[in-house]
């Protein structure tokens, strides 16, 4: 069993939302006039949750700064006009935020602007007491989006747990000193995200109000 924390921060893509299609679609429109070669959606589908340039650097046959930048610009541009059609909420996510005691924020690699808009649209944003993205500032898996939110939120490392579906996620959950829980229905890979041992695992966000 799960206790009961006072808050809770949630990773989005691949947590709440199973936004693969968009995301990774999105990305190779940008590489399919960028890239002399097919990247497949499973290898681009292991970066969601990274930062693009990550990315960006392994498969770019030059990834300067400035190369990386356009990248990026043309990613967002192409990754909004999609309008998130092909993203859906996973199932048992509403039902479970919509019970789940304490407060609740976000702690992700989009910015807030994007997440905030994104939740709204998926009907999820009245569950949220803060909506963190990651703005101008390392990403996953450094900790500070998490930090970021906890001190909006004027809470203690202590006092939060961290749901998430990636490596990166467990990692920057360590590093901030809160507690770990892995969902397994993500995008992650089991081996990955152990190596980081998450206090917890669940199967179904609705597990964390099990008793």
């Amino acid at each position: 069993m799960i206790p009961a924390f006072p808050v809770y921060l949630f990773d989005i893509d691949g947590t709440l939302l199973d936004s693969a299609q968009d995301i990774c679609g999105a990305i190779q429109q940008v590489l399919a006039v960028n890239l002399s070669r097919p990247v497949t959606f499973d290898y681009l589908k292991s970066y969601i949750g990274r930062h693009l340039f990550d990315l960006f650097a392994d498969v770019m046959p030059d990834p300067t700064q400035e190369r990386m930048d356009d990248l990026l610009q043309q990613y967002r541009t192409l990754y909004l006009a999609r309008g998130h059609s092909q993203t859906i909420v996973y199932p048992g996510v509403a039902e479970g935020l919509a019970v789940l005691g304490g407060r609740k924020g976000t702690a992700t690699t989009k910015g807030s602007p994007t997440t905030r808009a994104i939740l709204e649209q998926f009907g999820l944003i009245q569950h949220f007491h803060h909506v963190q993205g990651t703005d101008g500032f390392p990403c996953k898996p450094a900790p500070d989006v998490l930090f970021t939110a906890l001190a909006a939120m004027g809470a203690r490392v202590e006092d939060c747990l961290f749901v998430g579906d990636s490596a990166a996620d467990m990692e920057a959950g360590r590093r901030a000193g809160v507690a770990t829980c892995a969902v397994t229905y993500g995008y992650g890979k089991y081996q990955d995200l152990a190596q980081f041992t998450p206090n917890y695992w669940i199967d179904d966000l609705r597990e964390l109000t099990e008793e």
